[in-house]
């Protein structure tokens, strides 16, 4: 996951998809794996993610950041409370707002929701931000929306639809939410929400203004 949210910067997901099997097939897709490869090779094996040699420093510097921090343990990093945590991932170079919040949501399980294209473009069309707007004032409609949502879910509504295999996995109730509702944005931004958008037959189209 974490390598993922590093490798998926600026490029499309089925690069990244051909850089995770390259590092799979070498037996390098682990913390032992980055840490002891030396970078130039790393960078052959990410080449497919494109900017490669930035992308391969970049996990060499997390790895080397977990090992003087925590020890080079995940659990001990994701053992920390999620600001705390969060401010520090963002002070590290090549880690900006959204390879953080997928690092601590899709990683760690950390209750933070993350902004991405898709979301922007949706939120904007839907008049519910400004093109304006700062990544973490899209992050906190969502995250300040959902606390009400936790309410509602307490007193027993249940959700529209059956979660997903993703959304299921152990994790508390908000993260498992944002997850969810994430994957949501993602497919009908995929289907729907292009850069040209596609109105008929998306489920948001009654909520347009």
């Amino acid at each position: 996951m974490i390598v993922g949210a590093f490798l998926t910067q600026n490029t499309s997901w089925t690069n990244v998809e051909k850089a995770m099997r390259s590092l799979r097939r070498a037996g390098r897709l682990s913390l032992a794996g980055i840490r002891t490869l030396p970078e130039p090779e790393l960078a052959g094996l990410v080449r497919s993610s494109g900017y490669y040699r930035q992308k391969a420093n970049r996990l060499k510097r997390f790895v080397q950041w977990l090992d003087d921090n925590y020890g080079g343990s995940l659990g001990r990093m994701f053992a920390q409370p999620t600001e705390k945590l969060r401010a520090e991932l963002l002070a590290l170079h090549g880690i900006g707002p959204e390879t953080a919040d997928s690092i601590l949501l899709y990683a760690g399980g950390h209750p933070v929701f993350v902004v991405d294209a898709y979301t922007r473009r949706i939120f904007e069309r839907h008049n519910l931000v400004s093109k304006s707007a700062k990544y973490d004032e899209l992050r906190l409609l969502v995250e300040q929306s959902f606390a009400g949502l936790e309410v509602k879910l307490a007193r027993g509504k249940q959700p529209m639809h059956p979660p997903s295999r993703m959304s299921r996995a152990p994790r508390g109730e908000q993260a498992r939410h944002f997850n969810e509702f994430h994957g949501l944005i993602v497919r009908v931004g995929k289907e729907f929400c292009g850069t040209q958008a596609s109105c008929a037959g998306c489920p948001l189209q009654r909520f347009l203004p």
